[in-house]
């Protein structure tokens, strides 16, 4: 074939998406070709096993200004963009992961309420088990439980974790209904194998020896101003 018969595909884009609400996600960076995504569906099943998203994303949007991307075509190399389902965009610093300061807000008596500062946040990034300072902390929800919040797990750096101890602690803590908590799973619903797998800040369920129920935990029991709840004063 000569080479005007040669048609030449459009280069690879370099994107980073985030999770839509999530002020302490740092980012999954992607590269769309069309060798590898077909189609636009496509690209979004793959953010959704990625990103760990709690439900399926069905919408792009630009971080900054919350405007949709309609078609594989419309991604820009080396931009960013916001990974939703069928909810509200929802504006956040999204480009800063979460470590500037936000903006103060003020309630009904207006009384200025401040955001956390920097350095906390910088706490709660996420970041591998193997390389986080100590104290990491996990938010486990239980299996099929659509009334309990998530529990926090602590894990300790300096202590060798041991898979069947962390079993046997997620047991107590749980307290399932079906008994021992056998197995760890990411929202998506794959199983957690080993402690190195393991995120800190990340959100787990739970799991005895029924199987895993593929429900909306994080959306409807993580409120979307959790994160700061705790952390901001009046």
């Amino acid at each position: 074939m000569s080479p005007r018969g040669l048609a030449l595909a459009p280069p690879a884009k370099n994107v980073v998406v985030y999770r839509n609400g999530d002020p302490f996600f740092p980012g999954r960076k992607f590269v769309v070709n069309q060798r590898r995504f077909l189609t636009f569906e496509a690209f979004l099943n793959e953010v959704t096993k990625s990103i760990h998203a709690p439900l399926a994303v069905r919408n792009l949007y630009t971080p900054r200004h919350g405007r949709r991307v309609a078609e594989l075509g419309d991604l820009q190399d080396g931009c960013q963009y916001v990974a939703a389902g069928f909810e509200k965009f929802k504006r956040l610093d999204y480009l800063n992961g979460g470590r500037k300061e936000l903006r103060g807000t003020r309630n009904s008596r207006g009384i200025r309420r401040t955001s956390v500062t920097a350095q906390a946040l910088l706490l709660c990034t996420f970041v591998p088990l193997n390389s986080a300072g100590e104290g990491s902390v996990l938010s486990v929800f239980r299996n099929g439980d659509l009334l309990s919040p998530p529990f926090p797990l602590t894990l300790s750096k300096s202590t060798p974790l041991q898979w069947d101890a962390l079993l046997a602690t997620l047991t107590e803590k749980a307290s399932l209904r079906s008994g021992a908590v056998n197995n760890l799973c990411r929202l998506d619903g794959t199983q957690v194998s080993g402690g190195e797998e393991l995120v800190n800040g990340d959100y787990y369920v739970a799991v005895g020896n029924e199987e895993y129920k593929k429900l909306p935990y994080f959306e409807l029991l993580v409120p979307q101003d959790s994160a700061y709840k705790t952390l901001w004063y009046v």
